[in-house]
Parts: structure tokens; C-alpha cells; sequence
């Protein structure tokens, strides 16, 4: 399955709800049940986090599909992954970062600044050419600051228990990895 095209540039205010998040769960077969509290709240906060980062319902539905699906070796089969992992210290940054994720503590906001932070300590990279690599392997392509808010709901994804399992970061810098060598 393919990921729609990228989202457009960021509106100012955020026109969508839960329900939005729900009825693109429900249409693209993510999740066919009722939904639970848990599920529900995360279909809240995933409209709060993604909806400001959205200018339309295509962007909205495209980040939500980088939470569902992700398939490694269908990432690393386009033009652009290349360029990013050609990169000047790309490898060592995911290497770096999958040793630090191999921590099974879940992935929150917290944790992930202080990834971040070890990172900027550890390689000799900043900027695009570390965030590229980081939301590469775990948000599936490159991009800008909406792809760590759509990496930041990963592993809450994937405890809510939709119909279609979602990868928690852990494992995605593991298949990620895997399909690199």
C-alpha cells in the first residue's frame, strides 16, 4: 500500500476533530470496532497534534497513514531515502538511535528530546541531516517538523490497539535497519 502524496504547507489553526481522525481510521480499515476510551482519546490527541499541522483533509489523512502503515523495504525502494542515507554520517546517526530506542520504555515527548539530545551530544551532525535520518526510519520518509509529531504518536498508536497494528518506534528502526544491509 502507498502513502498519498506529501501534505501541503501548514495551515494556521487546526479545523479537525476526533471524528476526522476516526472516519480515516474507519475508511482506509485501520480500525472496524467501536471505539474505546483509549482509542478514542488518542484519535483526540493525534487530531490536536497532526490537525495544526494540516492544511486539508489529504494532509491530514497522509500523516495519519505514516502511523498505520510502514513497510522498510517499500521506504528505502524510493529515490529520495537514498538521498537522505547517502548523507554524511546518516548510517552512525541510525545506528546511534537504534542502540538508544532498544530502551523499552515507550516513546513519549520527553524521551524523544532527550534522544535528541544524545544525539547532538554523540555524532557530529545537526539539523537536516540528523532530523532527515531520524524521521526517515521512524516516520517513513523525510520531511520537516510534522513528521516528529507523527513520530510521537507511535507508540500511543500501537497501545490504543487499533484493528490494524501500528509499529512502535522500536520496531521500526529494527525493520528499518534490517532492510538497510
Amino acid at each position: 500500500m502507498n502513502t498519498p502524496e506529501r501534505a501541503p504547507a501548514t495551515p494556521a489553526e487546526n479545523r479537525f476533530t476526533a471524528s476526522d481522525v476516526a472516519e480515516i481510521l474507519r475508511a482506509r480499515c485501520w480500525h472496524n470496532a467501536e471505539f474505546s476510551p483509549e482509542q478514542s482519546a488518542w484519535c483526540e490527541r493525534a487530531a490536536t497534534v497532526l490537525g495544526t499541522q494540516s492544511a486539508d483533509r489529504e494532509g491530514l489523512e497522509f500523516l495519519v497513514a505514516l502511523i498505520f502503515h510502514y513497510d522498510a523495504r517499500e521506504i528505502l525502494s524510493r529515490v529520495d531515502s537514498h538521498v537522505v542515507m547517502s548523507r554524511y554520517a546518516a548510517r552512525e546517526a541510525l545506528r546511534q538511535l537504534a542502540g538508544l530506542l532498544l530502551d523499552p520504555a515507550p516513546l513519549t515527548s520527553d524521551y524523544f528530546s532527550k534522544l535528541i539530545d544524545k544525539l547532538k551530544l554523540n555524532l557530529d551532525i545537526r539539523g537536516r541531516e540528523l532530523f532527515q535520518t531520524l524521521r526517515l526510519s521512524l516516520a517513513g520518509c523525510p520531511g520537516e517538523g510534522e513528521l516528529d509529531r507523527v513520530i510521537l504518536l507511535l507508540d500511543a498508536a500501537a497501545a490504543a490497539n487499533f484493528t490494524a497494528p501500528v509499529k512502535i518506534a522500536r520496531e521500526r528502526v529494527i525493520e528499518f535497519c534490517a532492510a538497510l544491509d
